[in-house]
């Protein structure tokens, strides 16, 4: 399951502020936001909860059916497509923002969402074209130079990702989810001194979620910091598990070819991962079937990229509702 919660109360009010537009209240973060849980505008002094498997799953159901009855409404399609793509239904999701975007083709917000869904499987292209026209140059997103970011690094082009990253950070100085982007950019061109610097400060706010500290724990395991890689694991997995991820970490500790091969997507078969059970999403909710889409072939031209399939994901081994360490590791693209 991508996320769980450590405790029921905070989400639940993420959850009612998120539905407040579908049941005539007013949520404006909800028109531009896809990153790292910024869709839910609940001030955050501290680490705090985060929604669970069954919150996304009730936000489908119920955004789902206004959007069937309206389908020309812009915020139930920006929480269902959202909704989608979090409980791994990102053909779905990609289908209805589509639509949505046929119907609005100048709206920003709905490109915005349409060119992160893209993302999820792999129509990297597509995206890139898309994300180029929700937003100006006069009026730059850093959501949307944050996600241009992910399909440059996923594209091979490190360099040009760093600069969308960097691009963002001046508009949103410090935002956890653009740091965790940029230190992955540096770890997947082998600079694990700079990947550690970005996500460690990406860690230390308390707007983190737990991609971003996963993301610091594959850097600390590739630089050989196996124990404060457990350590950070041990905070959103079981025991097993975090030891199963910090094992793994270890087969690629000073080896740059393995990374780099990690780094592409190959077959390293990481250990399945189980998050740790919470509140009513393990008590209710199977687990969710994910098909986040695999890593890009870097040595290709850019314009051979094309549509990804499952095929990765299914070689890493990876446990029903878990993303296991590995490289490219969760960019923040929400």
């Amino acid at each position: 399951m991508r996320r769980r919660a450590k405790g029921r109360p905070i989400a639940g009010l993420a959850l009612a502020c998120m539905m407040s537009p579908l049941l005539g209240g007013c949520i404006p973060d909800l028109q531009k936001a896809d990153i790292t849980g910024s869709i839910f505008p609940v001030k955050r002094a501290t680490k705090t909860a985060e929604p669970t498997e069954a919150d996304w799953r009730e936000l489908a159901e119920k955004s789902g059916k206004r959007y069937e009855a309206n389908p020309d409404d812009k915020v139930a399609a920006l929480a269902y497509g959202r909704s989608l793509r979090e409980i791994g239904q990102h053909q779905q999701a990609v289908a209805v923002l589509r639509q949505a975007v046929l119907r609005a083709p100048q709206d920003q917000a709905l490109l915005s969402a349409y060119g992160r869904a893209l993302i999820d499987v792999g129509n990297l292209r597509e995206a890139a074209d898309v994300l180029a026209r929700a937003h100006t140059q006069d009026k730059p997103d850093w959501r949307v130079l944050s996600a241009q970011g992910t399909v440059a690094d996923q594209l091979g082009d490190h360099p040009g990702a760093r600069r969308y990253y960097e691009a963002a950070l001046r508009i949103a100085p410090d935002e956890p989810s653009v740091l965790s982007n940029l230190g992955l950019s540096y770890a997947l061109s082998r600079n694990l001194p700079e990947a550690e610097r970005a996500l460690r400060q990406a860690a230390a706010s308390p707007k983190a979620d737990r991609r971003v500290r996963q993301n610091l724990a594959l850097v600390l395991g590739l630089s050989g910091q196996t124990a404060e890689a457990e350590s950070l694991l041990k905070e959103d997995m079981t025991p097993q598990s975090a030891a199963r991820g910090a094992a793994y970490f270890k087969q690629f500790a000073g080896k740059p070819r393995l990374i780099a091969r990690a780094a592409r997507g190959a077959d390293t078969s990481p250990p399945a991962m189980e998050a740790k059970p919470s509140g009513r999403a393990a008590a209710n909710q199977p687990p969710a079937r994910h098909e986040r889409a695999p890593a890009i072939d870097t040595s290709k031209p850019i314009r051979q990229a094309g549509p990804a399939t499952a095929k990765a994901n299914r070689a890493a081994g990876q446990a029903a509702g878990e993303t296991p360490p590995g490289l490219p590791l969760r960019p923040s693209v929400e």
